[in-house]
């Protein structure tokens, strides 16, 4: 059987979903794209419609031709009414239910507002939607986001664009055992294919980059980079790795040794 990640009901062959901002160019969006094959791409509705009516449709036309599953997010939204305007236009224009809900509480780290995210969330699924929030690590407010009625949450490693992966590590673990059934897809602050491969090999079902990727050197070689490092941590993770230890344990046992580990250790006891 398939090993896919699954949402609201639908199936994806890739755990990897890539953002589109911040591309040098739309050569360098595409060819990123197609490198890593992802399971979506999420675009900022909001940013792009203030970019421009003949700017956004140039941009839609793009993502329209990778054929492409598309994510629509509320970035930019600081007030429960934003978000739940930016996401209502987003089904409008692309006729999904699917939105990943951000609801940013603070200018400097732009950490999302936990207040504000979950009574948007709850608006939201009032309205027919399939939330994905952006969230941090924090029990209690995953807890009521799911209470609100979404059914897979989207914690952070770290502040978006920081590329500074998992800060809170031992958080981020508990969260994943605390909720076993509950799909989580780590979004924001990873950098390195690395840190995608190490929240996968915990347990995650997926991870969303953007800036990773857009602001490497070669995006195209990174998006790949960062599409097989996802692939090796989900088979480190269902492979199931080996407990760690405290102290040193010998790989081979002292019962069936070799016979020569019984011969003299020195040159010195030959001799005697």
């Amino acid at each position: 059987m398939q090993d896919t990640l699954t949402l609201y009901g639908k199936s994806y062959r890739s755990r990897l979903l890539l953002g589109t901002a911040r591309y040098e160019s739309p050569t360098h969006l595409l060819e990123a794209l197609h490198a890593a094959e992802p399971a979506m791409l999420t675009v900022a509705l909001r940013r792009q419609v203030e970019g421009g009516a003949q700017a956004g449709q140039s941009f839609w036309n793009i993502l329209r031709s990778t054929n492409r599953p598309l994510l629509p997010n509320t970035a930019g939204c600081h007030t429960v009414k934003e978000a739940v305007h930016t996401a209502c236009m987003g089904r409008e224009v692309f006729e999904s239910d699917l939105i990943k809900l951000e609801v940013i509480g603070d200018e400097v780290n732009l950490q999302p507002d936990p207040f504000g995210l979950v009574e948007a969330a709850a608006e939201l699924v009032k309205r027919g939607f399939h939330v994905l929030p952006y969230c941090t690590e924090d029990l209690v407010l995953c807890r009521r986001l799911l209470d609100a009625g979404c059914e897979a949450l989207m914690p952070w490693a770290a502040p978006i664009g920081t590329g500074q992966g998992p800060r809170n590590p031992k958080a981020l673990r508990e969260l994943r055992n605390r909720m076993p059934d509950v799909p989580l897809i780590v979004d924001a602050g990873l950098g390195l294919p690395s840190h995608a491969c190490q929240v996968m090999e915990w347990g995650f079902d997926g991870i969303l980059v953007n800036t990773a990727v857009s602001r490497a050197i070669d995006p195209v070689r990174m998006a790949k980079a960062f599409a097989g490092a996802v692939q090796v941590g989900r088979m480190g993770f269902l492979a199931g790795p080996m407990p760690v230890q405290d102290l040193a344990v010998p790989s081979t046992p002292d019962i069936g040794r070799p016979f020569w580990d019984e011969a003299p250790r020195f040159a010195s006891q030959e001799i005697a």
